[in-house]
């Protein structure tokens, strides 16, 4: 009999922790934006202390010049990838001047993309969404350091200490402990975001505001917080907050809104890799997890969103999110990506907001965004050269959004193209989703496989605190698990060998077959699933008769 520890091998992800850097850092920041005076009698023979943010090494004509080469490579990337259709913006000095759409909304079908299809945005919604939250601050309702559990009474950890002091600084910076997408699985399940958060507690924690880890559930709490704060909805404060004031007519937080649009972009998966064929067969409904992945939007929308982020929180002169705050969504918060080469820089996170530094010295903030089920969006911002680039794509994520906004801002930095960005950028992503795959080939078992137990020997009721019940019954001659809220998901059980068994999951967090191994004498006692297991959460326990 096969240990589930042996059967299936567990892939330790490198931990990262906040240090002593990240407040040195902001410390002698603040001692050189000290250092000038306008006091003349104080002048000395010391050389003139560097700004604390780069002088421009960007001009109107170095942008004009990428925004030349913009059709090319969008073009070039879709023929290249067979991507079906995508929308690019680019905004600078306060001014729209790219706005482009390419390709179809549905392979299939003649709709065109234009700059007012919307997108899922998945991720992007979270830099979109801390601007929401960063308005609700600003008028005082709520303030970033305080607990999120003062409006949001569902949430709670396994900590009784984190649960009570957890702010929203914490939960937007992924910097709460909870470990990487804890929760996503349970709505892949069918639970609904209540029922999600409840179960939170039941996930082991990393060390409370020293480690990052990227947590959907955690930064949608910390936004429907906000919401119950403003006494409305997600959808109703992101409307009001936001989306009006800057006339976003094509952005809403509604899934349903999205989904009866008649100008929508439809999710796509490659069907053909090889073919550099798609297919239009699922759609993504982050509905239970809005505030983290759950806007949509045009390009045109998006371009306003970014005039209104490179200029303090004002759009056509009107103070959209109050100056202060909105730099605050700015700042980092979390050391999220430390170097893994000498002397190479390393990454941090802010309030939805991943804050990095170029290759020239600028900070650049930004956030990508993907559902596996079919979408791909990219924005990037370099304040100091008040620049910005957002892409959507209605691809799976293969890199397409990424590797446009990567060109554009290489070729405006440099004049050209440094780094072959398209096959290095897919194969990022390629190491990603190999990287969540089983290492285990079962479509080829040994070839000396142990044979199954009878049938009767797993038949039964199986029952995991996190993630509810799973039947395994019989179907004819074959083995079904039935999981899943209400058990409403059936998967045939393949035997791999021994009392292993496989199957091939549906669903946004699905990452290839994965493996169910049954355990105890007789008839088995447990049962652990392989996609589950990746935090030791994935055993289910057979129910009494």
């Amino acid at each position: 009999m096969l240990s589930p520890r042996a059967n299936f091998p567990r892939r330790r992800r490198p931990r990262t922790y906040i240090t002593t850097a990240v407040a040195f850092g902001t410390a002698v920041a603040l001692v050189f934006s000290g250092c000038s005076s306008s006091d003349d009698s104080s002048s000395t023979s010391l050389a003139e202390v560097p700004p604390s943010v780069p002088a421009p090494q960007i001009d109107r004509a170095g942008v004009d010049s990428a925004i030349d080469q913009l059709d090319g490579n969008v073009e070039k990337i879709m023929a290249d990838t067979g991507a079906p259709g995508v929308a690019v913006a680019v905004v600078y000095k306060g001014e729209v001047l790219y706005a482009k759409g390419f390709g179809v909304k549905k392979v299939g079908e003649s709709g065109k993309v234009d700059t007012s299809t919307m997108f899922q945005l998945a991720s992007v919604s979270k830099p979109l969404a801390s601007s929401v939250v960063a308005t609700v601050v600003g008028d005082g309702k709520i303030n970033w350091d305080d607990p999120v559990k003062r409006y949001e009474p569902g949430f709670a950890v396994a900590d009784p200490y984190v649960t009570a002091n957890a702010t929203y600084t914490d939960l937007m910076s992924h910097r709460s402990g909870l470990p990487d997408h804890a929760g996503d699985l349970l709505e892949d399940l069918g639970y609904s975001y209540p029922e999600t958060i409840s179960r939170l507690n039941q996930f082991p924690l990393y060390p409370f505001r020293d480690h990052y880890d990227y947590t959907n559930y955690g930064f949608s709490i910390a936004g429907n917080a906000a919401a119950n704060a403003s006494e409305m909805s997600w959808a109703d404060l992101s409307e009001q907050a936001i989306y009006e004031p800057l006339g976003m007519e094509n952005t809403t937080s509604r899934y349903d809104e999205w989904l009866n649009s008649p100008n929508r972009a439809y999710n796509h998966q490659l069907s053909d890799a090889d073919a550099k064929t798609w297919a239009a067969e699922y759609v993504s409904n982050p509905a239970e997890q809005a505030p983290a992945g759950g806007a949509m939007s045009s390009v045109d929308d998006m371009a306003k969103w970014v005039q209104m982020e490179l200029a303090d929180g004002m759009f056509n002169g009107q103070q959209v999110v109050d100056a202060e705050e909105l730099q605050f969504t700015h700042q980092a918060h979390s050391f999220a990506h430390p170097s893994t080469t000498p002397g190479a820089r390393d990454g941090f996170y802010g309030i939805g907001f991943n804050v990095d530094t170029d290759a020239h010295g600028r900070v650049q903030i930004g956030h990508a965004g993907a559902f596996a089920l079919g979408a791909s969006t990219d924005v990037k911002m370099l304040p100091s050269e008040q620049l910005g680039i957002v892409v959507l794509a209605n691809t799976a994520p293969v890199g397409v959004a990424e590797t446009i906004t990567a060109q554009f801002l290489d070729y405006v930095s440099n004049g050209k193209l440094t780094v072959d960005w398209a096959p290095f950028i897919a194969g990022q992503f390629e190491m990603v989703i190999n990287a969540g795959r089983s290492e285990v080939d079962y479509a080829n078992p040994p070839a000396d496989a142990a044979p199954a137990r009878p049938a009767t020997d797993y038949i039964g009721r199986y029952v995991s605190p996190l993630y509810g019940p799973a039947d395994v019954v019989a179907e004819g001659n074959n083995l079904v698990l039935k999981i899943g809220r209400d058990l409403q998901q059936s998967y045939p059980l393949t035997h791999y060998q021994g009392d292993t068994y496989w199957f091939d999951p549906e669903g946004e967090n699905a990452a290839g077959p994965t493996g169910a191994e049954f355990t105890g004498a007789g008839p088995a006692s447990s049962m652990t699933i392989e996609y589950f297991d990746r935090d030791g959460l994935g055993t289910f326990t057979r129910a009494p008769q």
